[in-house]
């Protein structure tokens, strides 16, 4: 049965009314003219069909996206676009497999969700953690030779990095060469981006001994010791 606006719901009763009204009245002018009148009653009913959603068995799924050292999640319905249209009964029936994603590692995995004999596959990006957005300025060093290289951090940047920063960055020294002289250049990598600068490796130059003049003492020696016995 097709189902009634509310509108024609409203003009479906008004014509209804108006029909009981014209057999009141035609009993009314019938009495004046002492007929017998009977009376029908009419009744009208609505309905209304309810039409069931329809529900599809098309298993999607997402490209899954999550920050490095985070759990995945285990709710199957993360896992697909538009879970709520997906019959029930194949909802009830797939299977999540995110065995092969390492949340540990930033990359690209792929997981699994199986449906009866059949597989899909999804796309599960791990990324790195945003950093904090610091400046970063080295200092060129003068050392010298066979001098050992320090690990510290502040050693070598001249800005104070916090504790979260600092555990994000990469010290190269490994071009530095402390036991021939020269200028070696030495890196620090911060959120993917690299910064350089020098360090000098030089040999001290030995200090000027001024040693005294022997012969010259001698001489000066013998001058006072003549003048002493001429007297």
């Amino acid at each position: 049965m097709r189902k009634f606006t509310r509108k024609e719901f409203k003009v479906i009763s008004a014509a209804v009314a108006c029909y009981g009204l014209m057999f009141i009245g035609t009993g009314i002018a019938m009495n004046n003219h002492e007929t017998t009148v009977v009376q029908t009653s009419y009744s009208l009913g609505v309905y209304q069909n309810k039409v069931a959603e329809s529900k599809t068995n098309e298993i999607k799924l997402k490209d899954m996206t999550l920050e490095v050292n985070n759990p995945l999640s285990v709710d199957i319905k993360d896992y697909l676009e538009d879970y709520a249209n997906l019959d029930e009964s194949v909802l009830k029936a797939l299977k999540l497999d995110t065995s092969n994603v390492n949340p540990q590692e930033a990359g690209t995995y792929t997981y699994t969700i199986s449906y009866k004999r059949k597989k899909y596959n999804g796309v599960f990006k791990i990324t790195e953690k945003e950093l904090p957005k610091i400046n970063i300025t080295l200092k060129n060093l003068t050392l010298k030779k066979d001098s050992v290289l320090d690990t510290n951090l502040s050693t070598y940047i001249h800005e104070k990095i916090s504790d979260e920063v600092a555990k994000n960055i990469v010290l190269d020294l490994s071009n530095v060469k402390t036991n021939v002289e020269g200028t070696y250049q030495y890196t620090v990598t911060y959120a993917n981006k690299i910064y350089t600068a020098n360090i000098e490796i030089y040999t001290p130059q030995a200090p000027t001994v001024i040693t005294p003049n022997t012969d010259q003492q001698t001489t000066n020696s013998e001058t006072t010791n003549s003048e002493t016995n001429n007297q």
